[in-house]
């Protein structure tokens, strides 16, 4: 009988599902280990040197999940959280946003996973054919990857909520948003 190796071995895939109000106190923390401070370092998402304090809280991630036309996804491994997606229908277009991956978990295929069930979920559930999200203009890495999954750069720009500390404290004076669609339905 032969063994298989460690590296031969199958990766177990977490579960996908969507996610209740009880989920949402625990959340919050894997959202600001991806985005903010020292823990979101370890990953390559981070937010750290563009903005200090939150990404969000208890009551916008509850939000996303009661809200009607909203879905909040959740990948666990057992009890461990490891990434979490919202959907939102916006009538003309999905909106994707809240996206966080454990900075443990980067790197594996998981967020890319994550954003296909989303992209079938805004699909086949909500009947929309475009995805759109808003990603900060200074995070070329980040918007490469989405380009590398389909989605356009607009070159539509929006104002970063400069005072609104919901989206934390900003470290410089130029941020602000860039839009990227994806056409579902090829």
């Amino acid at each position: 009988m032969s063994r298989v190796s460690e590296a031969e071995a199958p990766t177990v895939q977490p579960d996908i599902r969507v996610a209740r109000p009880a989920d949402a106190a625990r959340i919050v923390p894997l959202i600001e280990s991806a985005y903010r401070g020292d823990s979101s370092r370890q990953g390559w998402t981070t937010e750290a040197d563009l903005l200090d304090g939150q990404r969000t809280d208890e009551a916008d991630v509850l939000a996303a999940i009661t809200n009607d036309g909203s879905r909040m996804l959740l990948a666990e491994d057992g009890e461990e959280l490891l990434a979490c997606c919202t959907v939102q229908d916006r009538g003309a277009h999905a909106y994707f946003g809240m996206f966080a991956v454990s900075p443990k978990a980067q790197g594996g295929g998981l967020g890319r996973r994550l954003l296909a069930v989303a992209e079938q979920l805004a699909r086949d559930e909500l009947g929309l054919s475009t995805m759109q999200m808003t990603v900060i203009r200074q995070r070329a890495d980040l918007i490469a990857w989405y380009v590398r999954r389909g989605y356009v750069q607009t070159g539509e720009m929006q104002p970063f909520p400069y005072g609104d500390i919901r989206f934390g404290k900003p470290r410089r004076d130029d941020l602000e948003f860039e839009v990227l669609v994806k056409d579902l339905a090829s």
